[in-house]
């Protein structure tokens, strides 16, 4: 009998790096861009499940800024694959209530690309069941001097300004911070993603590689996270004098 589990306090906001695609297709002696495209069917069952289970927002790391530097080939595969994404699942996700931003920079991107992404957020934009953030040709130092940019078009004082009125221009504008950030593959960095929202986030690095993880070890990394204490800077009362 299936039993649904007890996750205790649900992160609002769980962010992932998805690592490990190329040393899934090596170790099958398969190209990397095999075990990319087995990692989009890993997507779709995590932005499934994690929003079966209660989490309201989760953003996914599929392309950074760094990446450019693979070869012309793999770069292609990687662009075709979230064409192919967004246009196989828009539908779905659109049925489904739930609202899809890509983020990072468009510099580089192609017109077609572009006008997909337009397409995709502006469909979306006004679902509130899930929010599914992708991370695209996104590099965290970039989002910031990117912000700020904004933030000086638009006539505010840097030297002024609040962390609130920073947020506002930062491409997850109006999104909770990140409570849960999970690495797969067993590498330990953040490889600068989402530097200011995950400011005060929980990281759990798991050795699994990203196509074979699946939901059941998203709710173990609920359960490792539900373990700890967050303190966002302050002492545990037990520690005050």
């Amino acid at each position: 009998m299936s039993v649904t589990p007890t996750y205790g306090l649900m992160p609002a906001h769980v962010a992932i790096i998805m690592d490990g695609n190329g040393r899934w297709a090596k170790a099958r002696r398969r190209p990397r861009v095999f075990g990319h495209t087995e990692g989009v069917k890993t997507v779709r069952k995590i932005v499934e499940g994690a929003s079966e289970i209660g989490v309201k927002c989760l953003t996914l790391y599929s392309f950074s800024t760094e990446n450019w530097t693979r070869p012309k080939a793999e770069i292609a595969a990687l662009f075709n694959l979230l064409r192919q994404y967004v246009e196989s699942d828009l539908a779905t996700l659109h049925e489904k209530n739930v609202c899809v931003r890509i983020l990072g920079s468009r510099s580089g991107l192609t017109p077609d690309l572009l006008a997909l992404i337009k397409r995709v957020e502006e469909t979306t934009k006004d679902n509130t069941a899930f929010n599914l953030n992708i991370a695209f040709n996104y590099g965290g130092r970039d989002e910031l001097l990117r912000a700020a940019a904004r933030a000086v078009a638009d006539g505010q004082d840097l030297a002024e300004i609040t962390e609130a009125g920073f947020g506002a221009y930062l491409d997850t504008a109006g999104l909770p911070d990140a409570d849960l950030v999970i690495r797969t593959s067993g590498e330990k960095r953040i490889s600068n993603f989402l530097l200011w929202q995950s400011a005060y986030a929980e990281f759990i690095f798991t050795d699994v590689l990203w196509p074979d993880f699946d939901v059941s070890d998203l709710e173990a990394a609920i359960s490792d996270f539900n373990r700890r204490e967050r303190r966002f800077g302050n002492l545990d009362q037990s520690e005050v004098a």
